[in-house]
């Protein structure tokens, strides 16, 4: 799944993305982690691997979007 970086705390390696609906997503120092990311800036295009779904929907991995 495809989404869009909205914030990200570098000291916390957590943050959120947009869905392409708009709808925002947490990630946590662990999703982040899981892709080897170094740093994430505002709007990059990110690819997400999420599990659950609703309310109980997370994200296990935040890597860059490559085309």
């Amino acid at each position: 799944m495809q989404a869009t970086a909205y914030t990200y705390d570098p000291e916390t390696r957590t943050g959120q993305v947009l869905l392409d609906d708009g709808t925002p997503v947490p990630f946590d120092a662990q999703a982040f982690d899981a892709g080897g990311l170094r740093l994430l800036r505002p709007g990059q295009r990110v690819r997400i691997e999420t599990e659950g779904e609703g309310a109980a929907r997370r994200i296990k991995l935040v890597t860059l979007h490559t085309f």
